[in-house]
C-alpha cells in the first residue's frame, strides 16, 4: 500500500483546547478520531502551522491554525493470502471473526503476506485503511500463538469508533488460559508496568513502577486438576503479552508459553499423558473467548463467546475442565 492522494484541511483550536498537546487537540477532529492516529500524522509532518511542521509536544496557544494533510491510503503491495477465516458476525461496519492460534494479525518481519490481513484482503475489499498501511481493518489484536475473538473495522468511521473504546478501556474482553501449578490466590488484580525486554526484544518484563506501560489484569481460577489451573482473566488493559507475563510473574506460566517460563514445568506434572500432551503443544493454552463492544453506528451494546478451539479441548478433557465455555461465561 502507499498514500496516493489526501484530504486536506484547516483546524482552528477553541478556547478549551488552550495548553493542550497539540496531539490531543486533534484527536476531536471526526476526520481523525483519536489520539493515536493524531500522532501518526504528526510523525509523518502531515500537521503544519504557518507552513511549518509541528511536533506532538506542540501546546496549543490562542488564534493557532493547523493546516492537515490526511493521506488516502491505497492497497498497492498487500497481496491477497487464500486462508479460512471463521466468522462469528459480519455487518456493513465491521467483522468479528475466531482466529486460530499460529496466524499472525499483521504483516511484520518473517510474515509478509500470510497474516490475517491477508486474509482479510482475499476475503473483502471493505477494510478500513487508517493511516498505517500495514494494518487495514485492524483495531486490536492477539499474539500469533493466541486463538479466539478479534474485531475489524471495515471503514474509517467504525476504525476511529472502535479504536477509541479500547482505548478508553471500555471494551469486555475475558480470556481462559491453562497454567502451570495452584494458585495462592483463587482470585486477585495484578498491575505492573510492561515494556519492552533490553536486549530481547521479542519478551516484555514487568516492574513494579514506571517506566512502562501501566498494565491492569483480574483473575479467577475456576478449576484446579492434576496441578494444573484453568483460570479466567478480564482485561482491565491490553499491553502487548500481558496476561502471558502477568501470569509468569505470579509463578503460575502458560502450558505451551516457552518464551515466558513453562517449558520446565512440564517434568513436575504426575500424569504422563498430560506431560507428553504439554511438551507436544505447538502454541499456548490462552484463549479469547469473549468480545463487547458498543456498535459504531446503532449504538447497541454487543457480546460474542466462543468455545474451545480444537487444538486445545483435548488438554481440557485431559485435566477435566469444563468444555462448554459458552454456557459457563457470564
Amino acid at each position: 500500500m502507499s498514500p496516493k492522494k489526501s484530504q486536506k484541511l484547516s483546524f482552528s483550536v477553541t478556547e478549551n483546547m488552550l495548553s493542550e498537546r497539540v496531539d490531543k487537540a486533534l484527536a476531536n477532529i471526526p476526520e481523525i478520531g483519536s489520539r493515536s492516529q493524531a500522532l501518526k500524522l504528526l510523525q509523518m509532518g502531515a500537521v503544519r502551522k504557518n507552513g511549518r511542521i509541528i511536533k506532538p509536544s506542540y501546546k496549543i496557544v490562542a488564534g493557532d491554525c493547523f493546516d492537515l494533510d490526511i493521506p488516502i491510503i491505497e492497497t498497492e503491495h498487500l497481496l491477497p493470502y487464500d486462508f479460512p477465516l471463521d466468522i462469528v458476525y459480519e455487518d456493513s461496519d465491521l467483522i468479528v471473526l475466531n482466529k486460530p492460534a499460529g496466524l499472525v494479525v499483521h504483516p511484520a518481519y518473517g510474515h509478509a503476506q500470510d497474516t490475517l490481513v491477508n486474509a482479510l484482503l482475499n476475503y473483502t475489499a471493505d477494510l478500513s485503511l487508517g493511516y498505517n498501511e500495514k494494518r487495514p481493518g485492524i483495531v486490536h489484536r492477539i499474539d500469533k500463538g493466541t486463538s479466539g475473538l478479534l474485531v475489524i473495522a471495515k471503514n474509517d468511521n467504525a476504525q476511529r469508533v472502535l479504536a477509541k473504546q479500547f482505548q478508553k478501556k471500555t471494551t469486555h474482553r475475558i480470556y481462559y488460559a491453562i497454567t502451570y501449578g495452584v494458585f495462592k490466590n483463587k482470585s486477585d488484580r495484578i498491575q505492573s508496568y510492561l515494556s519492552r525486554h533490553p536486549e530481547n526484544r521479542q519478551k516484555v518484563i514487568s516492574t513494579p513502577t514506571e517506566p512502562g506501560r501501566h498494565s491492569i489484569t483480574h483473575y479467577r481460577v475456576l478449576e484446579e486438576h492434576s496441578g494444573l489451573s484453568l483460570v479466567e482473566l478480564k482485561l482491565e488493559t491490553g499491553r502487548t503479552h500481558q496476561i502471558r507475563v502477568h501470569l509468569s510473574e505470579l509463578g503460575h506460566p502458560i502450558i505451551g508459553d516457552l518464551v515466558y517460563g513453562s517449558g520446565r514445568r512440564s517434568k513436575n506434572l504426575k500424569s504422563l499423558k498430560i506431560r507428553a500432551f504439554a511438551e507436544q503443544l505447538p502454541r499456548f493454552a490462552l484463549h479469547a473467548a469473549e468480545l463487547g463492544f458498543v456498535h459504531p453506528s446503532s449504538s447497541k451494546e454487543m457480546i460474542f463467546k466462543v468455545g474451545w478451539p480444537s487444538d486445545l479441548i483435548e488438554l481440557v478433557r485431559l485435566c477435566g475442565f469444563r468444555e462448554n465455555l459458552t454456557t459457563e461465561l457470564k
